[in-house]
């Protein structure tokens, strides 16, 4: 999907678009919802739990305003090896 994820407690996520305009699937052990929109397909933010039980979401970095993703650490993963 190519998304820039970063982690925040899911209540400190806001979001400016309504959640019941967006679509969501999980899949594999329906661990994660992975919210989408039914429009374009952006996927602005997946939502799940950590270790620790704690509500946790993904947010795609991509979908923020006044970001500069250049500036952003990357932790490249091979998803074929992991």
């Amino acid at each position: 999907m190519g998304s820039l994820h970063w982690f925040v407690a899911r209540d400190q996520l806001h979001l400016l678009t309504p959640e019941s305009r967006l679509a969501t699937y999980s899949f594999g052990k329906h661990a994660i919802k992975h919210h989408f929109c039914p429009k374009c397909g952006i996927h602005p933010f997946g939502e799940g739990t950590d270790p620790a039980g704690n509500r946790r979401a993904a947010v795609n970095a991509r979908c923020l305003e006044g970001v500069d993703l250049a500036s952003l650490p990357v932790m490249h993963l091979d998803g074929r090896s992991r």
